[in-house]
């Protein structure tokens, strides 16, 4: 195996806080840092706890296409390992949520024999989750990006929970700083043929810092469109419907347990 390893880890949401013991020692323990996270007080601690640290912000150039953007980034960072360092590439929420350029690095780095590994962080869900008091098991749960669901016209199972991902980024192909937003209402008429326009909708936004409260707006499907969102929002619909049960199955199911 040659010389040279990758550990991508994530910061989880809320500013240092999140991060596990097992992903503070790999930032600390690497050769060399490269981190994309999206709060400063993150960006010090490890600026602090690795000798040679190095933000990946300045790839993301204004009117770029993301994927040029996530392709540099994927670069540098195999790059880097190709040198013989033991990189850590620290990325925020879960760093596989989200975050291709964290997975691509590793096939990449793994097909040409180098030792590479993800840790697992806190992501938006799982703050979602303790939030909202959700169980993705009562019901089921179905998890999409806002802009494939729409342009790919996903089926969808309204009597289970749906979680919409970047809402405020439909239709986003290039970095922005200021989103238009102009693809939500493109959203909401796409879920008003699902849902009724009073069906409740929560807009989330998990907390980065520990001293304060999550966004949460509860109202109607209707008033999407035109509700004030961050980019960064997240979707969510409880269940339109209970199902009903398929009588002949659960019987069957009945007989098994007897």
């Amino acid at each position: 195996m040659p010389s040279g390893s990758l550990t991508v880890v994530g910061t989880g949401i809320q500013a240092a806080t999140h991060l596990t013991a097992e992903a503070r020692l790999a930032v600390e323990q690497a050769d060399e840092a490269l981190y994309l996270v999206n709060d400063a007080v993150t960006a010090a601690w490890i600026e602090r706890a690795n000798p040679k640290p190095r933000s990946l912000t300045p790839f993301y150039e204004h009117g770029k296409d993301r994927r040029e953007i996530y392709g540099a980034i994927v670069d540098e960072i195999v790059s880097r390992v190709r040198q013989g360092l033991d990189v850590c590439a620290v990325l925020y929420g879960h760093p596989g949520v989200f975050a291709w350029p964290g997975h691509e690095a590793i096939r990449r780095l793994r097909a040409e024999g180098f030792g590479a590994r993800m840790l697992p962080g806190i992501s938006t869900e799982d703050c979602l989750v303790a939030d909202l008091g959700i169980d993705p098991a009562s019901s089921g749960c179905q998890s999409y990006e806002a802009t494939d669901f729409l342009v790919r016209r996903r089926t969808i199972d309204t009597g289970a929970l749906v979680i919409l991902w970047q809402v405020g980024l439909v239709g986003e192909w290039r970095f922005d700083r200021d989103p238009t937003m102009r693809g939500l209402p493109l959203l909401v008429e796409r879920l008003l043929e699902l849902y009724p326009a009073e069906h409740e909708t929560i807009l989330y936004e998990a907390s980065p810092y520990p001293m304060c409260e999550p966004i949460v707006q509860r109202l109607p499907l209707r008033a999407v469109g035109e509700a004030e969102v961050s980019p960064v929002v997240t979707m969510v619909l409880p269940p339109r419907e209970e199902p009903e049960f398929d009588r002949e199955m659960l019987e069957r199911v009945r007989l098994r347990l007897s």
